[in-house]
Formats: structure tokens, sequence, C-alpha cells
């Protein structure tokens, strides 16, 4: 598959994540020439009427260097004290760098739990566009200072494409130390190529992507890919490519071809079931029979409880629960009209007998068809 130019060409609104290798010196601290570097090219995109969020890693490897500590901490307290630290670091720098080119700066710190509320996502999703609006670029990091390990994003990537989402951003731009995806790893196979163009959520891509690479970042290859499938739900597209290329973003924009790019060929998901889709933690999971499975797939019907043979996990009505077919794999997630309790008392049960079994009908669906999306 050949393109003429880079996805970013034509991009109005994008993302950009840049991991801790690239704004610390090898773990030493924040590389203040480098933020400039990036300030620079994200002003001159602005100046080129494109809104541009910068999701940046960055707090932790501050953190750690002001604490003197030489690897990454792996208890959740050591490193939401690192995260504290190093904060005030970070920020301090970008809005520095942002300020010689004119630019405001804004903070925003997320948690999982910000998006997974349906009132804090429209929320969050308010501000940002109203920054936008204002011209004021986004400094975007998950909030580790007070997340706990069941609210936590777990990696830069994966906001980077949350944000995308929430923004309906054109296109997510995941800048690492790596010139992009390769058919395997380059550091241990000489023959590795590197692939410049595929479909956001090939499952072959996740075959050739490899785990964490440094002692610093907490992703890898694999957490960027499964970052440009999530953002494909929204219909942007990703590039993965090395932020040590010179002007990088601005070459990008100019049409250059520069590391991978992964295109979404997926139709958007429209607004309330992208939000239901980008939930990164479900309460229960409903295991389905073959016949329910066809009938959401095939015919865009809703889950009847006749068609859930068991369930686990304590989800209140309005949860989102996991859908799963025969096999364990996840089919769709919805939000359910009836609690834990409720549930295992109607599942394998017409709707017709929802009323003998509870003694009373909140609703015939145990998930609506409108608040349930496939995956």
């Amino acid at each position: 598959m050949q393109t003429a130019e880079s996805v970013l060409a034509q991009a109005r609104r994008l993302v950009v994540k840049v991991g801790s290798s690239l704004v610390t010196a090898g773990g030493q601290g924040l590389d203040h020439e480098a933020l400039a570097c990036w300030a620079a090219q994200i002003s001159e995109l602005w100046r080129q009427d494109r809104e541009v969020l910068l999701v940046s890693s960055g707090a932790v490897a501050e953190g750690m260097q002001r604490l003197g500590w030489t690897r990454r901490p792996k208890e959740l307290h050591d490193l939401q004290a690192a995260a504290a630290v190093g904060q005030m670091g970070l920020v301090q720098a970008y809005e520095s760098c942002f300020r010689t080119h004119g630019l405001r700066a804004a903070q925003i710190l997320l948690t999982h739990e910000d998006l997974a509320n349906r009132d804090r996502y429209l929320n969050a999703r308010t501000t940002l566009r109203t920054l936008l609006g204002l011209r004021a670029v986004p400094v975007i990091n998950e909030n580790d200072t007070v997340a706990t390990e069941e609210i936590r994003f777990g990696d830069n990537d994966t906001l980077g494409a949350l944000v995308t989402n929430l923004v309906e951003a054109d296109t997510l731009v995941i800048l690492t130390d790596q010139s992009g995806l390769y058919t395997s790893d380059p550091r241990n196979n000489p023959d590795a190529r590197l692939v410049r163009e595929a479909q956001a959520g090939d499952p072959a891509l996740e075959e050739m992507a490899g785990g964490a690479g440094s002692n610093i970042g907490s992703g890898g290859m694999i957490t960027k890919i499964r970052a440009a499938r999530r953002a494909a739900r929204s219909g942007a597209h990703t590039i993965i490519a090395s932020g040590r290329e010179p002007d990088v973003l601005l070459r990008l924009a100019a049409g250059e071809m520069i590391g991978t790019e992964l295109r979404a060929q997926t139709p958007t998901l429209a607004a309330r079931k992208q939000w239901l889709a980008d939930h990164l933690q479900v309460r229960g999971t409903l295991d389905l029979d073959e016949g329910a499975v066809r009938a959401l797939r095939e015919d865009g019907k809703s889950l009847l409880p006749i068609g859930v043979r068991a369930l686990t996990g304590q989800f209140g009505r309005g949860e989102v629960v996991s859908c799963l077919d025969p096999k364990g794999r996840e089919v769709a997630r919805g939000l359910v009209n009836y609690n834990a309790a409720e549930t295992a008392r109607i599942i394998g049960r017409p709707s017709g007998e929802i009323e003998s079994a509870l003694g009373y009908v909140d609703a015939l669906e145990l998930i609506h068809r409108d608040n349930l999306v496939l995956l």
C-alpha cells in the first residue's frame, strides 16, 4: 500500500505523545533542550492553524532524579511520591518553553475515573476544547500522585489514545526512541524490517511488538499498537516515529513519511458508544452463548437474559460490564439494566419471566443495544 504523504499533512487537530526517554537525559532528570525543541515544533504547528495537545511523560523520571533513585520503583506509593516531586519541574519547564513562543500552556492531570464517569468525561472534553479555543496548549499526564491500580491508565500511550478519542483528534503521534514498528525486535534480529504502513487493529501487529525497552518508561511497542487500535475507534490515524528525528513533527506535517503509519479503517463510533469502548476497567463479565453472540454481532440486537450463561463481579445497575463469547473473548461491553444479584436470578430465562423472578420489570433487555458497543 503506497501513499503520497503522511496522514498528518491533512490533520487539523492532533495529539502528540512524547515518552520519558525523549524528555529526560537518560533518566537523569528533564532534558530542557529537548523540551524546548518540542515546544518550538508544536508552536509552529499552532501557527499553521493546527490544534495540538501534548501528552508528556517525564514526571516520574524527573522525580526519580530529584530523589536520587536510579531505577523506576515498583511500589505504587513510591511512584506517587516520585510523580509528585517531578511534576513540579515538568510543568514549570513546559510553561517556560511555550511562553518564549507566545503560547499559553495548561496542565491537565487525568485518571481513568475521570473518563469512566459520564459527567466527568464530558467535563474533561469541554475543558480541553475550551483550552484549544483559547489557543492554550494542554499538557496532559496521568495523575500519578493520586491514582490507584484500579483507576490507572498504566501508560501514556493508552492515555494518548483516550485523549485522541475524547477530543476527536484526526491523528495521534506517538514519539519514541525507536524508528517505528518492526517486523521483529531489531535489537535481536538484524533482518527485522520497518513497517511503513498498516491497518490499525490488525492482529498481526501485536505479534510483531515486544515489551518495554527501558527501566525509565512503563510502555513498550505493544502499548503503542494497542493505543493505535483504540484511537482508530474514533477514526483517528496513528503515527509511531522516532523522536530523535530532527523536526519530526514539522516534517510529518509537511507530508513526509516517517516511521510507521497505522491507519484507521473501521467506522467511527458514535460519541456515547466511544465512551463505552474507552472504559479500561469493567465491573463484571457476562458469559454469552453462541446465539446471543450472533444476535449482537450480526443482527444488531439487544442482549437478553436468556442468552447469558454465567456472570462474574459485583456490579450495580447502570455500570459497565464485559460480554464474553463461549471461548472467553470479549465481544462487547455495555451498561447493564440490573445489578449482579438481580442478573443472577434472571440469566438463562426468557424476558417474559423477569417479573416472576424479581417481582418487577425495569427493562426487558439485560443491555439495550443503544447502551452496548461491539469490540
